[in-house]
């Protein structure tokens, strides 16, 4: 049952950070649903009392961009007592306490598989540019001369062995695209089950195993309680001597410092960073100064193909809680009996 059904309007509200127009479109031409769009910054009394107003809030998953206090945490669950849905703006869902909400009966959705693609190919990039040594050869040319082609030799990436930690929506894509260039594809994910692995192109193996086996290894994996900080310096030390580092998935599952000392003492060969504790990193942190980091701004899913995606999967999960239909990509399923009992009862 509907807002709509009770001759009710269902308020949906979004900040005025960047979106794809879609969002808009498709929220635009629902019936019984209105938009509002607030500022993230510079007028707080009035984005409060939006939120406060509001059934469903569509928020950005972007940690360093949302000012804090419109995370969805306890504290603004607090203050807005019709909140039923919640959507976060990409796979991960970072400014969400997922928890708080369900303890308050607010179904949570995020738009996993909408960038996969993006991000896989994302993944590629900074594995070919870091074994290839484009970055460097690019510096080198604009800003050198009288150096040899072999001073710049990289490293063929066909026949090597890469390890997924994590195999979800993205890790799958990346396995897919590991076939056509000729790796052999491990992975690790406690999520999942070895048959659930190999149908999704990988063969399953532990973490430790992953390790020490993989010429590359590339993070797919949530940041959560297990996995913040699962990439210490033990960690990096268990990898193979030469080994590549990649991760498309998070700032703060690997330890920043205890990378930087790995690859400064040569264990490993380099490393492709999109994700960061702090984003953007400060110019002067350490990883930047290495010549064998690829490094890019949480830009593995910022195409304007994965963009669009994210913006239509948001848009339309949200509109199909506020008519109480169950979203294909709950991130508390528990919550949901409850969510769709207040969501018939809007006020």
């Amino acid at each position: 049952m509907t807002a709509a059904a009770h001759d009710r309007t269902a308020r949906l509200c979004r900040l005025d950070l960047w979106l794809n127009p879609v969002f808009d479109e498709i929220i635009g031409g629902a019936p019984g649903v209105s938009l509002s769009v607030l500022p993230a910054k510079g007028d707080d009394a009035r984005t409060l009392a939006g939120l406060k107003a509001a059934h469903a809030y569509h928020v950005s998953a972007a940690k360093d961009e949302l000012p804090r206090h419109w995370f969805v945490n306890a504290e603004l669950i607090a203050q807005c007592p019709n909140l039923v849905c919640v959507s976060s703006g990409g796979a991960g869902y970072d400014t969400i306490d997922v928890a708080a909400c369900t303890a308050a009966g607010i179904a949570v959705v995020n738009q996993a598989g909408g960038n996969a693609e993006s991000v896989a190919e994302h993944t590629y990039a900074l594995l070919l540019a870091v074994q290839r040594r484009v970055v460097e050869s690019h510096n080198r040319l604009r800003h050198d001369t009288g150096f040899a082609r072999e001073d710049l030799m990289g490293h063929e990436i066909h026949g090597g062995v890469i390890g997924l930690v994590g195999i979800g929506k993205i890790g799958t894509c990346v396995a897919r695209i590991a076939r056509g260039f000729g790796l052999r594809v491990i992975a690790h994910d406690p999520l999942l089950d070895a048959d659930a692995i190999r149908s999704r192109g990988a063969e399953p193996a532990t973490l430790d195993d992953l390790l020490a086996q993989s010429d590359v290894v590339s993070l797919h994996c949530p940041l959560d309680a297990s996995t913040r900080g699962l990439f210490n310096a033990q960690a990096f030390a268990a990898m193979k001597r030469g080994a590549v580092f990649i991760s498309t998935a998070r700032g703060g599952i690997h330890d920043e410092g205890a990378l930087h000392d790995a690859l400064r003492a040569g264990h490993l060969r380099g490393a492709g960073l999109d994700v960061w504790e702090q984003e953007p990193p400060d110019r002067a942190a350490p990883l930047l100064s290495l010549a064998n980091v690829v490094a890019t701004f949480h830009t593995a899913g910022v195409t304007h193909e994965a963009r669009r995606n994210v913006a239509r999967s948001s848009a339309t999960q949200l509109l199909a809680m506020l008519r109480g239909e169950r979203p294909p990509q709950l991130v508390n399923p528990e919550v949901w009996p409850l969510a769709a009992e207040r969501i018939a009862n809007l006020k």
